[in-house]
């Protein structure tokens, strides 16, 4: 790779005296495997922790109710940042609550890594290809750019799917 197109800031920051720093964060097994964890970017710093999102979307996908996840680090003046997870539910299930996601989260995950706050989606916003645009939600959360669709309010809906 020589660079980003139009982009020397970020051409800089990824090429350094040849390597190309990708900010993907991988852990090696004991027989050699490399398995990609998470990238460095997303990881959230809450409480003095390093939390990688993919640990909490992991146990927010194993909720039955759970159709897709994401999570992102909020600012936060006391935690420095906190765990806040975006959520989908299966079409004409039953409404999952904040409390449920959070106490089924609690029940696997260390207390730092646990989300302070759920926001139900109709969907998530993405890319063309698929991936989730974490920074449209973040933008959102800050007020930078309220590109991204609003959250459900939970008061308003029995069921994920329903007209009302």
């Amino acid at each position: 790779m020589q660079g980003y197109w139009n982009n020397e800031k970020e051409t800089r920051d990824v090429l350094r005296n040849g390597w190309l720093y990708t900010g993907d964060v991988v852990r090696e097994d004991k027989t050699g495997f490399f398995f990609l964890v998470d990238r460095k970017k997303d990881m959230i710093k809450s409480r003095g922790e390093n939390v990688y999102p993919r640990d909490v979307e992991e146990v927010l996908f194993r909720h039955p109710a759970v159709k897709d996840a994401v999570v992102v680090g909020i600012p936060d003046r006391q935690l420095g940042e906190a765990v806040k997870a975006y959520v989908v539910l299966h079409e004409g299930g039953r409404l999952t609550t904040e409390s449920d996601l959070i106490t089924h989260c609690r029940g696997v995950l260390a207390a730092f890594k646990v989300p302070s706050r759920i926001a139900f989606r109709q969907e998530l916003p993405r890319t063309l290809v698929g991936k989730v645009l974490r920074r449209a939600l973040l933008n959102e959360e800050t007020g930078n750019d309220g590109a991204a669709a609003p959250s459900l309010k939970l008061s308003e809906q029995a069921t994920v799917g329903d007209s009302r």
